[in-house]
Formats: C-alpha cells, structure tokens, sequence
C-alpha cells in the first residue's frame, strides 16, 4: 500500500505545482490589467511594482487555488486511467476510494492551510497592496513634454515647447511661472533647452540657452503709480531649478484602510458583527422611542373609561381632507396637519435609507466571515469533482481536464457572484448565499463520487449508442405494435 501511495502522490505533485503556477499567473494578470490604467507610467520604480506585485499574488492564492486542486486532480486521475494503472489496481482488488485517500489527506492540508491563509496572511496582503496602489496611484505620472501644447503637471509653472528631439533637448521653450501667485508677470523665453534631474529626482533642472527673462511689476515701491514697470534680462546661458516633489510617491498611513472588511481577520469580523448588530438593535429601539411623540394614539395607554367605548369612535373621526368644512379645509389647524404628516413622511423615509445602510454593513461584514471559510471550503469540493471525473473520464494532459475545470470554475464563479449579489441586498440570508456555490458543486461531487465508485462509464460513447440503439429498438416494436393492433381491429 505504501508503494501505491508514493504512486498516486508523485503523480499528484507534478500537475499541481505546474497548474497552481499557470493559474496564479493567470489570476494574477488579470488583476494587474484590472488597475494598469491607473498604475502604468508612473515613475516609482521597479522595487515600488515588485511590491505591488508580490502583494497581489499573494491576494489571489486563496481564488487560484480551488482552480489548481481541480485541474491537478483531474490529470491525475486520468493520467493513471489513461496508461491503465488505475484499471490495474482496482483488478487487484483496491477500490477507487482507496486510491484516492491519499491524496484526501493532501486536500485536507491544503484547506486548513487556505483557512489559515486567509485569517492571516490575506488581511496583511490586503492591506499593504490596497494601501500601495493607492500611493502609486496617487502619484504623478513622468513629466512629459508635447510640442505645442502647454504642460501644467508642475505646480505653479506652465510651459510649452515648440519642437523635442530624440536627445532630450528642446526648441523654442516658453515658461510661465506663477510661484508666488501673481499671474503671468514672469515669463522666460528660451531658444533651447535641455532638461534633467538631480539629487535623486528631487529638482528638475531647465538648461536654457539664447533667451530673455521678462519680470513685471518688479518695485512698486516707487509710488509713481505706473504700473507696467517691467525687468528684462537676457542670457546667453542659465539654469532654472524647479522642484519635483509633487512627483514623487507618498506613503499613506494604512491605519486608514484597516476599516475595511477585507483587511480584518475572522475574530476581528467576528467582533465588528456582534457590535453592529447591537448598534443596529440600539436604532431600531431608538426609532421607536422617537416614533412615540408622533403617534401618541397608538403608544399611549388606554384609561378604563377609553376602553369601554366602542372601537369605531376614533375611525369616525378620520375624514378624507376633500370632505371637510371649506372652512376648516383652508384653517391653520389643517395646514399645521399635513406639514407636520410631510415632516414625518420624510423623517420616516431618511430613516429607511440610514437603517438600510446599516443593515448593507452588517450583510458585507457576514459575507466577508463566510468568505473566509468557503474559500478554503472549495479546495476540498473541488477536489470531490476532479479526483472523481479524472478516474471516469481517464484523459490526462491539459486537454479534456482543463475544459471540464473551466466549466465547473465558471460555474463556482457565477454562483459566487450571484450569492455576494443576493447577500448583500438582503434578499437571502447571507450564509446561504456565501455557501450557495460549495452545496451546489459538492452534489456534483458526490454524484460522480458515486459514479466512480462503482465504475460507471458515465463518459463513454459506447454506453450512449448502445442507449440509443435500445431506445430505436423499443420505439420500432411499439411502432410494430400499434399497427398490429390497428390491423387487427380493422379484421374484426
């Protein structure tokens, strides 16, 4: 038995390293084209992007995982199917269960290492890669010049340029500086230029040659009241430093992103459940009391002498508006009436829309603790569908199984994204909704499970065909039958 062990672990080992790769790459590029638009061009460097990276790939370990155990179980199985080894052992007498126990106990391992993974590592993942791509968003993108076109990235100048060559340098430069925020009274005109970078990108560096620096309005001191006094300074050769702050990335504190249900562990979501539960009880109640000024005929308590009169007396009392006295249609005592019902109409409806706020929160927080463990969940059911189809279907490689593997991936997906949907509007009860795609696939599972175990070609054609042929046979004869029977009838 231990011969049989090490035979179905080695041939377990090697598909399930190479599909957990492919599908964390897979994954893992779709998240980096989720945000390239906001990350791409910024001059942060490559250290800050291998971070981001890193982080990213460790957020979707827990989604390429379930994806990786089916499609590793599938080209197991059927790899031993396919080259007969399976066919082999269960001659000798070795059931399909016994195979697969082996590789169970992997599974097993695998999805406490994934429950593990996701109360600990993830929410630490979360928040550094949410917290990074921020910053990296946040960041300005590398100054560039169009020719043309006036470029204000950098704070307080404005510049264009009329024409930039392959080295870097430009032509006909023209800068505005508003620094000290007193409009368009400095300007520099250049007849070339070159551009580059120092102290670690902190300053840029304008090297302007052939130009004139025009300053307006250089003394008022003078009392003279003109004030069209201009400086004009020309240069063969000079430089401008302008500061490249606003270009370089800031750190945010993280402990702004801690909030958010994703970052939190599963006591910590455990703790923010009960305590907006109870927030939640404490509204309700104090709506309530709130509510009772304004409806003092149904809070108050009833006297005994209001109780031996009938119960229609009040109703009399309620009259449609149209079919009051003119009089008291038109009266302050009317008007005071329905303000006063506009008033509560809306306070009512501001309330609606706060508790169903609260009641959101409190769903997203549940489905968030359910994730925790449905993730891992769904290592241990897809592995009942994969290890099952790959001893009926015995095809290995990444044909067959990886088609099977998308189609039952998709189906998790869509189950998953309708229970979150369905969850987070109320309209189903959020652990129902969070465990809706693991009961649906675990009946995959242990049917084919069933299949497996007592050897069903399920996925043959010849069990169809012969299926077919026995359903033609059957029709013909009830075909022969009636009109025997029609034949008969006529004689008579």
């Amino acid at each position: 038995m231990r011969k049989l062990d090490k035979l179905v672990l080695k041939a377990f080992w090697g598909p399930f390293l190479v599909t957990f790769a492919v599908t964390e790459f897979i994954f893992l590029t779709r998240f980096i084209l989720l945000y390239f638009d906001e990350i791409a061009g910024r001059d942060v460097g490559f250290d800050i992007y291998g971070r981001l990276f890193f982080y990213f790939g460790l957020m979707v370990v827990p989604v390429s995982m379930p994806l990786a155990v089916l499609l590793s179980s599938l080209m197991c199985f059927g790899n031993l199917g396919e080259f007969s080894e399976l066919t082999a052992v269960k001659s000798a007498g070795i059931s399909v269960g016994r195979v697969i126990r082996p590789i169970s106990l992997v599974i097993v391992f695998i999805t406490g290492f994934i429950l593990w993974f996701n109360n600990t590592i993830q929410p630490w993942a979360n928040l550094k890669g949410y917290s990074l791509l921020w910053d990296i968003k946040t960041t300005k993108a590398t100054l560039s010049f169009k020719e043309g076109v006036f470029n204000n990235d950098l704070p307080g100048y404005s510049i264009k340029i009329s024409k930039k060559y392959d080295d870097g340098s430009l032509k006909n430069i023209l800068i505005y500086d508003h620094s000290e925020n007193s409009g368009n009274r400095h300007v520099t005109v250049a007849d070339s230029a070159r551009t580059y970078t120092i102290l670690g990108g902190t300053y840029l560096v304008f090297e302007l040659f052939k130009g004139v620096d025009y300053v307006e309005d250089v003394d008022k001191s003078s009392g003279d009241g003109n004030t069209s006094d201009f400086a004009k300074n020309s240069f063969s050769h000079t430089k401008k430093f302008i500061n490249m702050r606003s270009f370089s990335m800031n750190r945010t504190d993280e402990d702004q992103f801690k909030n958010h249900a994703i970052m939190k562990s599963i006591r910590q979501l455990s703790d923010d459940g009960d305590s907006l539960r109870r927030n939640y009880q404490l509204a309700v109640k104090s709506m309530v009391t709130m509510a009772s000024q304004y409806y003092s005929y149904h809070f108050q308590t009833m006297g005994e002498t209001a109780k031996k009169m009938p119960n229609t007396w009040v109703d009399s009392l309620i009259t449609a508006r149209e079919k009051l006295p003119a009089t008291l249609q038109n009266s302050d005592l009317t008007a005071s009436a329905l303000s006063s019902a506009k008033s509560r109409l809306t306070s009512i409806e501001t309330d609606d829309l706060l508790m169903y706020d609260r009641r959101k929160t409190m769903y997203k927080n549940d489905l968030e603790w359910n994730h925790k463990f449905t993730t891992a969940i769904s290592c241990l059911v897809m592995f009942l569908i994969g290890a099952p189809l790959g001893a009926i279907i015995k095809k290995g490689g990444f044909g067959l199984p990886v088609l099977v593997a998308i189609i039952f991936f998709i189906l998790m997906y869509v189950l998953t994204i309708q229970g979150d949907k369905y969850a987070k509007e109320g309209t189903m009860w959020v652990p129902l909704a969070a465990w809706m795609s693991n009961l649906v696939l675990l009946g995959f599972g242990i049917y084919f499970l069933s299949k497996a175990l007592n050897d069903s070609r399920l996925f043959e054609a010849d069990v169809y065909r012969i299926a077919l042929n026995r359903l033609k046979e059957r029709f013909v004869a009830w075909k022969e039958g009636t009109s025997l029977f029609k034949k008969k009838r006529e004689a008579m």
